[in-house]
């Protein structure tokens, strides 16, 4: 380019793209850990930041994302809803009551996991009836939907910033400005 015109730098703007986004990302993990919504840890390990060319980052996330902030509403559960929430029991720590048998004969479960199974089977139940306890009390909006817009007025400001840098001068009807 001229003496005088814009020198801009592709390679510093994909650079500031890229540290944005996974600060973005960063927060967005701490967000999750903060409010406890962290049991198996597969959500956060999901979060992976890509940067297909130098104009394009982007912040992928496995498809239920969004119900970190929405909760999940009533309706139709997958199959073995029961087991997926006895596991995240079981990444949580949480255990049901034990439930004793009233026999003396050899069992197939003990009594904690019976105690479990029902918990879950009860939890299942209320998830598909009434929706999660998130949902039901209005969700959140301190998971990813306040760092979007932060980090899209960073990220602006940074650019700009850049830009500035590289406009050595503007010539305006013959005069330097």
């Amino acid at each position: 380019m001229s003496k005088g015109g814009i020198q801009f730098d592709p390679k510093a703007a994909s650079l500031i793209m890229r540290e944005e986004v996974e600060r973005a990302r960063q927060l967005i993990i701490n967000h999750i850990r903060i409010n406890g919504q962290n049991a198996s840890g597969r959500t956060i390990a999901s979060l992976k930041v890509e940067q297909p060319s130098e104009e394009e980052t982007i912040l992928w996330g496995h498809k239920p994302f969004g119900v970190l902030e929405t909760g999940r509403r009533a309706g139709k559960i997958p199959y073995g809803f029961r087991s997926i929430i006895r596991q995240w029991m079981k990444d949580k720590g949480l255990h049901g009551t034990p439930i004793p048998y009233k026999t003396d004969r050899a069992h197939k479960y003990t009594p904690q996991e019976r105690g479990d199974m029902s918990m879950a089977g009860a939890i299942a139940h209320t998830i598909a009836n009434k929706g999660s306890k998130l949902h039901r009390t209005g969700g959140t909006a301190d998971v990813y939907s306040n760092v979007v817009p932060d980090t899209m007025k960073r990220l602006g400001q940074r650019l700009i910033f850049l830009i500035h840098q590289s406009v050595g001068s503007i010539k305006l009807n013959n005069e330097t400005v």
